[in-house]
C-alpha cells in the first residue's frame, strides 16, 4: 500500500477561520489538570501543552480553589483565569455542565466502501441525532447498504468510484444542514453515553473541534481483543490517545486526534474539512490547520467509541507503514509541527555525550546539565526557591529527552541506527539498551490502559518494536518519495510556538 502523490504546498480548497467569540459563559468550570504542578505555594504552574511554566498574580492565586476543586466562572475575572488556564493546556473543563447544543444539531456522516454498517447503525439509534449520511466511496454492491442505511431513516450518498474517505467525508460535511457534524468511520461502535460529554465542550465557542477516546471493540463483535496482535493493540493503538483529557495542541501529548471519531464546529472547519489529496494523514491536516486558525480542540476519554482493530498481522504491520507515509507530505505543508524529536540545545548535546558512552563525555554531560540548571535558575527570580525550581524543570527535560531519543533510534531512525551497528560497538551497545529500556518502560506505562487484557512484557515488547519498524520504513519510504528530509530533522522547542 502507497501513499498517494500529493502537492504539500498546494493548501487546501478552504481555509478555517478563528472563532468570533471566546467568552465562557456563566457557570462553566474547569480543573487543573492532575499533571499541573504547583509551586511555592501556587505561585506558580508548570505544565500545560505545551509545557510552560506561568507565574500567577495575588489575585489569581486567591481566586484558583484548592487541589481536586474547579474553578467556577462567575464574573469577568473568573472568565479570564479559566481562559487562560485552558489555553495554556493547565486546566479542563469539567464535562458535566448542561450542554448548550441538543442532540438534534448534529448530523453523523459516516464514509464507507464494501463494508457492512448494522453495528453502527443500531449504536446511533435512539440518541436524537440527525438522521445519518452515509457516504457510499464506490462500493462494489451498494445495493444492501442503501437499505440498511434507510431503514435507520439515514441518507445515502454515493461516488460511483472511489475518491477516498477525506473527499467522501468533504460530501456527507457539504449535505449536512446542521450547525455540528460527528464524523464516524464505518468500523467504529460509539458506546452508550458517549455523546453528551462531547456536545458539552461546545458549550466553549472557541471549540472547534471534540473528539472521544477510540478503544478496541469487544470480540463478540469484531477483532477486538483477539491474539498478540489484538491484546496489544487493545493498550498501545495509535487511535487510543488515553485516559486523561487534553488540549489537542501540536507538538504535544495530544498531537493529533484521528478522524475515526470526531465532532466538529461546521463554522469552523467550513466547507472542505478535510484534503481530498491526502489519503493518510488528513485528520493530522485538520488539526494543524484548525490549530493556526485559533480554534481550541478537546480529547474528552469520558466518551468512548470502540473501534474494530485490524489484528492480522500482516494487514497491521502494512497499516503501521501506511501511517508513516503522511509524516512527509505533513512536514512539508506544516514546518516543524511533526518533527520525529523537540530537544533544545542542551539536552541534545547531553544526548549526544551519553550516546559516546566514554567516561570523560559521561562527565562533560553532567557539566552542560549542571550549567543549564543554574542559567534556569537565574531566569526564574520570581521563585522563592528559583534552583529548586531549576532543578525540576532540567529533569523533566533531560528525561523527556532521553525517552525521545531512544524513540528515534528504535522507530525514525531505526534504518541508521542497523547500518550503525554493523560497523560499530558502542552503536550496538546504545540499541540494545533504547530497544530493551524504551521497550519495557512502554510497557509499564501502557499495561494497564485496558483492563480486559493483559500483557506480558516479552509479547509488548516484540509487538512494539513491529510497530515501529513497520512506521520507520513508512517514515523513510515517504521521506523517499517526496524527496524531503523535513520528517526526519528534529527540531528545537522554540522553532514552533
Amino acid at each position: 500500500m502507497t501513499a498517494a502523490r500529493t502537492d504539500p504546498d498546494r493548501p487546501p480548497a478552504a481555509e478555517p477561520a478563528g472563532p468570533a467569540d471566546r467568552r465562557l459563559p456563566e457557570g462553566f468550570r474547569v480543573l487543573l489538570d492532575r499533571r499541573t504542578r504547583r509551586l511555592d505555594g501556587g505561585a506558580a504552574l508548570l505544565g500545560g501543552a505545551p509545557p510552560r511554566l506561568m507565574h500567577l498574580s495575588e489575585r489569581a492565586r486567591g481566586l484558583l480553589p484548592g487541589p481536586g476543586r474547579p474553578l467556577v466562572v462567575t464574573g469577568p475575572t473568573e472568565r479570564s483565569l479559566a481562559r487562560t488556564l485552558l489555553d495554556a493546556g493547565l486546566a479542563h473543563p469539567v464535562p458535566d455542565v448542561p450542554a448548550t447544543v441538543t442532540a438534534a444539531e448534529v448530523t453523523v456522516v459516516v464514509p464507507v466502501k464494501d463494508r457492512p454498517l448494522d453495528r453502527l447503525l443500531t449504536a446511533l439509534a435512539g440518541t436524537g441525532l440527525a438522521g445519518p449520511i452515509v457516504v457510499d466511496d464506490g462500493s462494489a454492491d451498494p445495493v444492501p447498504l442503501r437499505r440498511s442505511v434507510e431503514r435507520a431513516g439515514g441518507t445515502v450518498l454515493r461516488h460511483a468510484t472511489p475518491r477516498g474517505p477525506a473527499a467522501a467525508r468533504n460530501a456527507g460535511l457539504a449535505a449536512a444542514t446542521t450547525p455540528f457534524v460527528v464524523f464516524l468511520d464505518s468500523d467504529v461502535v460509539p458506546e452508550p453515553g458517549w455523546l453528551p460529554p462531547l456536545l458539552a465542550h461546545l458549550t466553549d465557542p472557541a471549540v472547534g473541534l471534540v473528539a472521544p477516546r477510540i478503544t478496541a471493540l469487544d470480540p463478540e463483535r469484531g477483532a477486538g481483543l483477539r491474539g498478540a496482535v489484538g491484546r496489544y493493540e487493545a493498550v498501545r493503538s495509535s487511535l487510543d490517545l488515553g485516559p486523561d483529557p487534553a488540549l489537542i495542541v501540536p507538538r504535544s501529548r495530544v498531537a493529533y486526534v484521528p478522524s475515526a471519531a470526531m465532532l466538529v464546529r461546521v463554522s469552523a472547519v467550513g466547507a472542505v474539512a478535510f484534503d481530498p489529496a491526502m489519503h493518510v494523514a488528513e485528520d493530522v491536516d485538520l488539526v494543524l490547520r484548525l490549530h493556526a486558525a485559533g480554534w481550541a480542540m478537546r480529547f474528552e476519554p469520558g466518551s468512548r467509541v470502540a473501534h474494530d482493530h485490524r489484528t492480522r498481522p500482516v494487514e497491521w504491520i502494512r497499516r503501521k507503514a501506511f501511517y508513516g507515509t503522511g509524516a512527509a507530505p505533513l512536514a512539508l505543508r506544516h514546518p516543524g509541527a511533526v518533527p520525529p524529536a523537540i530537544l533544545s540545545p542542551w539536552t541534545a548535546a547531553v544526548c549526544v555525550l551519553l550516546l559516546l558512552q566514554r567516561r570523560g563525555a559521561t562527565a562533560l554531560a553532567a557539566v552542560v546539565t549542571g550549567v543549564a540548571t543554574e542559567r534556569l535558575a537565574r531566569r526564574l527570580p520570581r521563585l522563592d526557591h528559583p534552583r529548586r525550581g531549576a532543578a525540576l524543570l532540567t529533569v523533566l527535560g533531560l528525561s523527556g529527552a532521553l525517552w525521545q531519543t531512544a524513540s528515534v533510534l528504535t522507530r525514525h531512525f531505526w534504518p541508521v541506527a542497523a547500518a550503525a551497528c554493523l560497523v560499530s560497538r558502542r552503536a550496538r551497545r546504545a540499541v540494545v539498551v533504547a530497544v530493551l529500556a524504551e521497550g519495557l518502560a512502554d510497557w509499564w506505562r501502557h499495561r494497564d490502559r485496558d483492563p480486559r487484557v493483559r500483557t506480558g512484557p516479552v509479547p509488548h515488547l516484540l509487538a512494539h518494536r513491529l510497530d515501529d519498524l513497520a512506521y520507520g520504513a513508512g517514515l523513510w519510504r515517504g521521506a523517499v518519495t517526496h524527496r524531503t528530509t523535513a520528517p526526519l530533522r528534529p527540531t528545537g522547542p522554540g522553532a514552533r510556538r
